[in-house]
């Protein structure tokens, strides 16, 4: 790729940030793609990660639902752990669901203050909807949809709780993290993904 010229690259980065900020989804196993069309219909440019060269120049990160368990594995097969860690806490912000929440919690990437607990409403045939009101996001309430959705079992002082279902833990921020444990991309519902494009175009 042609290098840009001298002096310039801060101008289209700056110009890029503004328009279409470039997104990477982790793309490792899980629903990435449905990630992904609802990233592009928000006007973010988007990247696929596989591998700790597809983190370089990301103004944002999606870690999305799936199987932690095999999710873990091919981190650990791509030597992805550390670069995914240095980008996290370099600032970039990060939006984690279902497996996603629990990929950045105290045993698994380390980075968010709180402990999951994995399938906590039940397997598959346990999956419900609940509507949420959710600091940040205008208008009617979220529609969630949980599949073996995690809960967050217990957290520091710096998780600030969004949501709760009956009492637990299903939407958190901590500082440039933000997670759920439901799935917008696969309820159409595009308001949560505009409330973390918010803090990437910031």
């Amino acid at each position: 790729m042609k290098a840009p010229p001298a002096g310039a690259g801060g101008r289209q980065d700056d110009a890029r940030t503004a328009s279409a900020p470039l997104v990477g989804v982790l793309a490792l196993q899980g629903d990435f793609e449905a990630h992904g069309r609802m990233l592009r219909a928000l006007g973010a440019e988007v990247r696929e990660v596989r591998v700790p060269a597809d983190l370089e120049g990301l103004d944002g990160l999606v870690i999305p639902g799936g199987e932690s368990t095999t999710m873990t594995l091919g981190i650990a097969r791509e030597e992805l752990g550390e670069p995914l860690r240095d980008l996290v806490r370099s600032g970039t912000p990060v939006l984690g669901t279902c497996a996603g929440m629990i990929m950045l919690d105290r045993e698994h990437l380390g980075l968010a203050d709180y402990r999951c607990r994995r399938n906590a409403f039940g397997r598959q045939i346990r999956s419900f909807e609940a509507d949420l009101d959710i600091p940040g996001v205008d208008g009617a309430p979220v529609r969630a949809v949980f599949i073996r959705a995690p809960w967050i079992e217990d957290r520091g002082d710096g998780v600030e709780v969004l949501a709760e279902v009956e009492g637990h833990v299903v939407a958190a921020r901590q500082d440039n993290m933000l997670v759920i444990s439901f799935h917008p991309e696969l309820a159409g519902e595009t308001r949560l993904h505009e409330l973390f494009l918010r803090g990437v175009r910031r």
